[in-house]
């Protein structure tokens, strides 16, 4: 009986010719990643070691990445201090994967990960936030865990009790077509899984679109695949990775690249024709609330933001800047631009991307987490409508339970901030 990717590559880190679904592993772990939710871990990993007379010590501080972006820069002094803290912690264990608050080096963690070259195809790789899923772009099995968790791996390498989990195979087939990106395949997606069809499993992508899509893309595909539920996403390895992790993540070391069994098997399969998508709009309050544009197109909305984990990347503020350029956002509506990363940023900025968003009339914010989570910018008011490129839209994710927030595309984001209402992008020339 054949093996889903993510079985073939639990069976080759634990040194075994096959694992079954329901099987409960010990898995090394080839990446642990934290942001600033270092700081709880910092306390439960000192925990660890309280009574046993030993240091507390990593058990490998080259396989420990840490990324402040949730809150940059610190917006409180209680966020200052865990900074600090988290600092003077990376620097006497020796961590060097660090991406402080810096324009050379900060961003995102989850887009920070993939430009670095700390992901590879067969890794395990776990991370104190849900969207840790994001990698398995790449071909690593990528999913999030807790801080107590992260404890434990940072202390042993390895992560105990996982179970082996079951497959669905999504096949996208055709092409996507104009003005219809990889954001509305995933809403499309969620909304027929519900956020809770993938609970325990993974998604495996295949199909003519995977195989034609930018890395890009894949991440948002990945990304967003927890918002179904599931543990992780995943698209096989393939010349697209090779290339990505050559050519824009400067990895030069030898990639464990293999493919899917031809007789895997999968606890579903889900087909998608491409041809027959619209762009797609997640409505409030829950991510799988999701409807063609049509059904939508025409609400007013107060506050348009592009960016995050999900589609602050160059191609997606290319498509937003080429829309904008020459026009202006429309009165009475806000747009924030905030690129994954400071590479990102410097590029558009090079590019001249950064100059005609000036232009137009958005505010350009420094590469971070805040205004996804409205914890540090770009608040809503009571009674405000958001529209953004964001992976969430839970009732108060944008700081404000008496706010609305619908997600979108980037092409939809920057169509109707030319008109302050929401607008198919198909529509706007």
């Amino acid at each position: 009986m054949g093996m889903t990717y993510v079985q073939k590559l639990l069976a080759r880190k634990c040194g075994r010719d096959t694992v079954a679904v329901g099987e409960i592993l010990e898995l090394p772990v080839d990446l642990a990643m934290s942001h600033e939710n270092a700081a709880l871990v910092i306390n439960q990993f000192k925990e660890i070691f309280k009574g046993t007379g030993r240091a507390p010590r990593v058990w490998d501080p080259q396989r420990i990445a840490i990324i402040f972006d949730h809150r940059v820069p610190a917006e409180s002094s209680k966020t200052a201090t865990n900074h600090k803290r988290t600092r003077e912690f990376v620097s006497d264990q020796g961590i060097t994967k660090f991406h402080d608050v810096r324009g050379d080096v900060g961003g995102i963690c989850h887009q920070i990960l993939p430009e670095n070259g700390y992901v590879r195809p067969g890794h395990v790789l776990v991370g104190t936030d849900s969207h840790t899923t994001t990698h398995g772009a790449l071909g690593a099995f990528a999913f999030g865990i807790g801080a107590t968790e992260m404890a434990a791996v940072w202390t042993l390498g390895s992560i105990l009790n996982i179970e082996v989990p079951g497959t669905i195979k999504v096949e996208v087939n055709g092409a996507l077509p104009p003005g219809v990106y990889a954001k509305d395949l995933i809403l499309h997606l969620v909304g027929l899984l519900s956020a809770e069809g993938a609970n325990f499993k993974v998604i495996e992508f295949h199909g003519d679109v995977i195989r034609n899509m930018s890395t890009s893309g894949r991440l948002v595909l990945c990304n967003m695949a927890v918002e179904a539920g599931a543990t992780a996403g995943v698209v096989p390895p393939d010349d697209e990775t090779r290339r990505y992790l050559r050519e824009e993540a400067g990895v030069n070391d030898e990639l464990d690249v293999f493919a899917v069994d031809a007789d895997a098997v999968y606890d579903r399969v889900v087909e998608i024709d491409a041809n027959q998508l619209d762009p797609q709009i997640a409505c409030p309050h829950t991510v799988d609330n999701v409807k063609p544009i049509d059904g939508i197109k025409g609400k007013k909305i107060n506050q348009i933001v592009v960016g995050s984990c999900t589609n602050g990347r160059l191609d997606d503020i290319e498509i937003v800047a080429q829309t904008l350029k020459g026009k202006h956002v429309a009165e009475g509506t806000r747009m924030l631009v905030f690129p994954a990363s400071w590479r990102i940023y410097s590029d558009a900025l090079e590019a001249g991307y950064l100059r005609d968003l000036i232009a137009a009339g958005a505010v350009v914010c420094n590469p971070g987490c805040g205004p996804c989570l409205g914890i540090h910018q770009g608040a809503l008011g009571d009674d405000e409508v958001a529209l953004a490129t964001t992976n969430r839209n839970f009732k108060g994710r944008m700081g404000n339970p008496g706010a609305e927030v619908f997600l979108c595309s980037p092409a939809v984001a920057a169509a109707s901030a030319l008109t302050g209402v929401i607008t198919d992008p198909r529509e706007v020339h």
